[in-house]
């Protein structure tokens, strides 16, 4: 409580230093050249000396006496220029002494005004005990308690999915395992551990993301988030023909409005097999019949085409944005023509609908990783 008071004595030292300094003011330079002339007639009169004695030739006693008078002429008229110079004003003037006193006392009275001075300091031990909806301190407190009891595994399982939307993947992949550790391993946690393993390879299911994915399946065999997964893992090591599958069984098994859809349709086609319309496509979009009729089209003509379809579904999401399919298609063909800048502009807005930490946010998240762009903003 006592910090302002220890910050306005601090700053009334420093006004005061710089006070006493200004009073002082700047002391006259000395005139060091009354004595540079004496040096110099001194030598005069020692060179007379020496030629009266012999020990110094006429010649070079001209010589020398001739380069004293130089420099005693040189010296002279410096002095005559600074004497004819003002003396630097120095002391402490009235409006020095009020502008160095009147900044800390604007600044005190304001605070005094403005301010709690009466408040009593909050430490960071008090400011854990009510964080309220300060998100870091709800982590700071989190993660206080899991130092002290490490075991926790409730804790390890709260903080894991705030690490992994915080792209804080390091500290996301050591939670969801203390969390299987210590509560056991679950179709969340396990696709959760997953996928945080995904997001630090940017986009590559490695081989300890494929088994925590498998485990899940296994566990809940219907969980079309974590067979996608498997199954582009597959795509990925080059295995296509079980890649295929895999997809064409996640779409045999979901609902044909499913808002996954899509992306496993696509990825049907990437790996070589016939992807089947969904019911809940975008209008306005490019279908795939669209594009096959476009090929036999002038380039020129069939850019045009595919872009003003484009557009048309860009206008559609701006008036119904509620349309996961209608994003991912719109990303997906913003990238086909080469726009990455529009693919990642439609990646935020879909966000902004379809939050990153949703399983529809995370599809738009997945897509994003695979076609390569990124938003920012993205916390995910």
């Amino acid at each position: 409580m006592f910090l302002w008071i220890i910050l306005a004595i601090l700053t009334a030292a420093v006004a005061a230093v710089f006070l006493v300094t200004l009073a002082r003011g700047s002391r006259p330079a000395v005139d060091d050249r009354a004595g540079e002339i004496a040096v110099y007639r001194d030598q005069l009169t020692e060179l007379e000396r020496d030629r009266g004695l012999g020990l110094i030739s006429a010649q070079d006693a001209e010589y020398a006496k001739a380069e004293i008078g130089r420099r005693l002429i040189a010296v002279a008229g410096d002095a005559d220029k600074d004497a004819d110079c003002p003396a630097p004003r120095g002391g402490l003037t009235a409006t020095g002494a009020v502008m160095t006193a009147l900044v800390p006392a604007v600044g005190l009275s304001l605070y005094l005004l403005l301010g709690s001075p009466q408040l009593p300091d909050q430490p960071l031990e008090a400011r854990l005990a009510n964080p309220g909806n300060n998100m870091a301190l709800l982590v700071a407190k989190a993660e206080r308690h899991l130092a002290e009891n490490p075991k926790d595994g409730a804790g390890w399982d709260l903080l894991a999915p705030i690490y992994f939307r915080s792209m804080r993947l390091a500290d996301a992949e050591l939670a969801y395992r203390n969390a299987i550790r210590f509560l056991g391993p679950s179709p969340e946690r396990l696709s959760g551990l997953g996928e945080t393993l995904v997001a630090g390879t940017d986009g590559i299911v490695t081989e300890d993301a494929r088994l925590a994915f498998e485990e899940s399946v296994r566990l809940e065999p219907g969980n079309p988030r974590a067979r996608f997964y498997v199954a582009l893992g597959l795509e990925q090591s080059g295995r296509r023909d079980e890649a295929r599958a895999a997809f064409e069984a996640i779409a045999k098994d979901s609902p044909s409005d499913a808002p996954w859809m899509e992306l496993v349709q696509q990825h049907i086609a990437s790996t070589g097999g016939t992807p089947q319309a969904t019911t809940n496509a975008a209008p306005g979009g490019p279908t795939s019949d669209d594009m096959a009729a476009a090929e036999d089209m002038p380039e020129g003509d069939r850019q045009d085409m595919i872009r003003g379809m484009v557009e048309s579904l860009a206008a559609r999401l701006e008036g119904d944005p509620n349309n996961l399919e209608g994003w991912l298609r719109l990303v997906r063909s913003y990238s086909v023509l080469g726009d990455k800048e529009k693919a990642a502009e439609a990646l935020k807005t879909g966000l902004k609908t379809f939050p990153a930490e949703g399983d529809e946010g995370r599809q738009l998240i997945a897509l994003a990783r695979e076609i390569g762009i990124a938003a920012e903003g993205v916390t995910q």
